[in-house]
């Protein structure tokens, strides 16, 4: 049985706008599935109806073998959940904070204080653990707010940006524990905008576009899909809707990043000196140039045609109607 399956899932809001439409999920057990979309493509939406956080307005779904509108309380009992910004009390303790989410889970007194002390040495909290979690850092809360979801031991873990806003050190903590977690058998349910967290972590990867579900499969396969690599060009000048002509002759333009023209190239490295032989005659000088083999932002462009990472705001989730118990 998977651990999540979704079957035309949908969730439409006032208005007629549909955040969702359609998605149709099966992540095994044992899997860290990545689920990849740009702000307001139905990432949060699709985790929250899985969370029983929100109805679906059409389809189904079950998580860890149960419905999530008729067996809600079940599927609660199942699943772990770490939002990108974790609800703590910045007056209370880590260790506090574990105890607490421990009764909240009719976890015995006398397991929860041993549960407690283990869950914050594994997440590299030992030695803040009685300390307000207000001073702590926004590495050491998603940590303590993953520590907490895993109280229960839950068979399905839903993960939402993890490790937006974070440094490259917490980052790589963070990543180092969700692969431990799923080393032990935990069902992972990723959402990121981070395209190498996905790349590192996701055994399959979804990609989420306006709603609908254009593109799955292992990383691995999604860029052998796009195949060909793409030349990364830096102008001297400004003369970038010129260079975009000269560079359209050599392949399919591709959506400009960090002020950098792309263009796909159908033969890869023996394009490039006609393609620098071309800028030089249009008069247009290259400062940089970069063959870049497929990556999975080829992919998300490919799919969704725009970059995934270097949204102006990575941080910011969508813009919904506050959620609805599925009970």
């Amino acid at each position: 049985m998977p651990a999540i399956e979704t079957e035309a899932l949908a969730r439409e809001f006032e208005g007629g706008i549909k955040a969702v439409d359609g998605v149709d999920l099966e992540v095994a057990e044992g899997e860290i599935y990545g689920f990849l979309g740009p702000n307001g493509a139905g990432k949060t939406t699709t985790v929250r109806m899985l969370t029983t956080l929100l109805r679906p307005t059409d389809g189904r779904a079950r998580v860890a073998g149960y419905d999530v509108v008729e067996e809600a309380p079940q599927v609660r009992r199942s699943i772990g959940v770490a939002l990108q910004e974790a609800a703590l009390d910045p007056l209370m303790t880590g260790r506090e904070l574990i105890l607490l989410q421990a009764a909240l889970h009719a976890v015995p007194r006398d397991r929860a204080t041993a549960l407690a002390s283990s869950l914050l040495e594994w997440v590299g909290l030992t030695r803040a653990a009685d300390r307000r979690v207000g001073t702590y850092s926004g590495g050491m809360r998603r940590r303590l707010d993953l520590a907490s979801a895993l109280v229960h031991s839950p068979r399905v873990l839903f993960l939402d940006e993890p490790t937006t806003g974070l440094d490259p050190v917490s980052r790589q903590a963070i990543w180092r524990e969700v692969e431990n977690l799923n080393r032990e058998g935990t069902t992972i349910f990723l959402t990121t905008q981070y395209l190498e967290e996905a790349d590192q972590l996701a055994d399959r990867v979804g990609i989420i576009s306006a709603g609908r579900l254009v593109a799955e499969g292992t990383p691995a396969a999604l860029k052998a899909q796009v195949g060909r690599p793409h030349l990364e060009v830096s102008l001297a000048d400004e003369d970038g809707q010129h260079a975009e002509e000269v560079l359209a002759r050599f392949g399919k333009p591709l959506p400009a990043r960090d002020g950098k023209l792309l263009v796909q190239l159908e033969h890869g490295a023996s394009e490039v000196a006609p393609v620098v032989r071309a800028l030089d005659e249009a008069g247009l000088a290259v400062e940089s140039l970069d063959l870049v083999q497929p990556t999975l932002d080829d992919v998300f462009v490919a799919k969704t045609g725009q970059h995934l990472e270097g949204d102006e705001d990575t941080g910011e989730q969508e813009a919904l109607p506050e959620a609805e118990p599925a009970e």
